[in-house]
This record gives C-alpha cells, sequence and structure tokens, in this order.
C-alpha cells in the first residue's frame, strides 16, 4: 500500500463503514498521514484487480508498545463491495499472514462483530480461532445502530511452529518483499513497494 492508493482505500473503508457491521469508527482518518501513521507499513497489503484499481486492503497495528508485545499485531481487511464472493478477501488474508509470519509477527488478532459473519468465516478459514466474545464493549455512535453497546469476537491467529525467531533474521525479513499472484490473474497483491515477479 502506497499513498496513492488513499482514495480508494478510504472509498472501500467508507463503503465498509455504511454496512454498520465493520467497525466502530464514524468516518474514515482525514487522510493518507493519519491512516499510516499508527500503521506497520510493510503490513499495508492492497489487492489490485485487471484495471489496476484497489478492490480490497488489509493493515495491521501493533498492540502495545512494549517490546514484549513486539510480534502482536491486530489487523483490518477490507474488500470493495463489487469484489465479494470473488475470493479477494482470502487471497489478501493469505497474503497478509505469509508477510506476517516473515515479518517475525507471532499473533495476528482481531475484534469482528458477531453479525459479520462472512468476515468471521473468512478468517476461521484462514487459521483464526475464536478467543472469546466481549459483550457489550463498546457504544455505536452513528448508523441504525447509534446509541447500541456492541459485543465483538475477538479471534487470533498464531505463527505455524516455533515464534521465537533471531533477531538476524527479522531484521533480514523487514528487508524482503514479497508478491502473491493470484492463480487466475484477476487479483494481484502488493506489498508497499508493489514489487513484480517476472
Amino acid at each position: 500500500m502506497v499513498e496513492s492508493d488513499w482514495p480508494e482505500v478510504a472509498s472501500i473503508y467508507q463503503a465498509g463503514i455504511a454496512t454498520g457491521h465493520a467497525t466502530f469508527e464514524a468516518l474514515p482518518p482525514a487522510n493518507w498521514a493519519a491512516f499510516i501513521t499508527c500503521k506497520r507499513s510493510e503490513l499495508s497489503l492492497v489487492a489490485l484487480n485487471s484495471a489496476d484499481r484497489v478492490i480490497g486492503w488489509v493493515a495491521a497495528a501493533p498492540t502495545s508498545t512494549r517490546t514484549a508485545y513486539a510480534g502482536v499485531v491486530e489487523h483490518s481487511i477490507y474488500i470493495h463491495p463489487d469484489a465479494a464472493g470473488q475470493s479477494a478477501g482470502s487471497r489478501l488474508l493469505t497474503a497478509f499472514l505469509a508477510v506476517a509470519d516473515h515479518a517475525g509477527v507471532w499473533t495476528v488478532q482481531s475484534s469482528i462483530f458477531p453479525e459479520n459473519t462472512t468476515s468471521l468465516r473468512l478468517h476461521e478459514r484462514a487459521g483464526f480461532r475464536t478467543v472469546g466474545r466481549r459483550e457489550r464493549i463498546a457504544s455505536m455512535d452513528y448508523g441504525p445502530h447509534a446509541g447500541r453497546w456492541r459485543d465483538t469476537i475477538l479471534v487470533e491467529r498464531r505463527t505455524p511452529g516455533d515464534p521465537a525467531r533471531s533477531q538476524a533474521e527479522v531484521a533480514s525479513s523487514a528487508n524482503t518483499h514479497t508478491h502473491t499472484r493470484s492463480s487466475d490473474l484477476s487479483t494481484r497483491i502488493f506489498t508497499p513497494n508493489r514489487l513484480q515477479e517476472s
């Protein structure tokens, strides 16, 4: 994901907000800087269609500034409504998890509204487990659910195998970018530098 993606990223974000089942946020961040400042840029990916339009994005932020939790992130994934049901979400999430594993992340977590069954199924297929239900965790302040206290489902995925990696390996992975090409070439998933394999 790069700054020029922001208008399309923000539009997809707004479409998710409009469903009332994506986030407690009422509006996307005001601009790219406000969006990316709290994210790990190497874990911010977009999915592009054959016309090079953004049809989905995923990004992750640290859950803590403490060193002990350096490998724990919370992610969000949004897919353009027109791309729903075309496997863009599963391909994007798979690519994100591969990048996260390579970057030394050992826990990826997310809070999902129980009504968002599509997202819950997507994450279950990707290897996430349900940690628990957080009842009445926060109140909505917009849309048809305004004023309603809502539950979220906390899901997490642990890096397969031993998460203990040498500092040299993690440092090396931070300088490595991968590119995943979908099987039918209709969706190309790029890391921040948008490297393309020949």
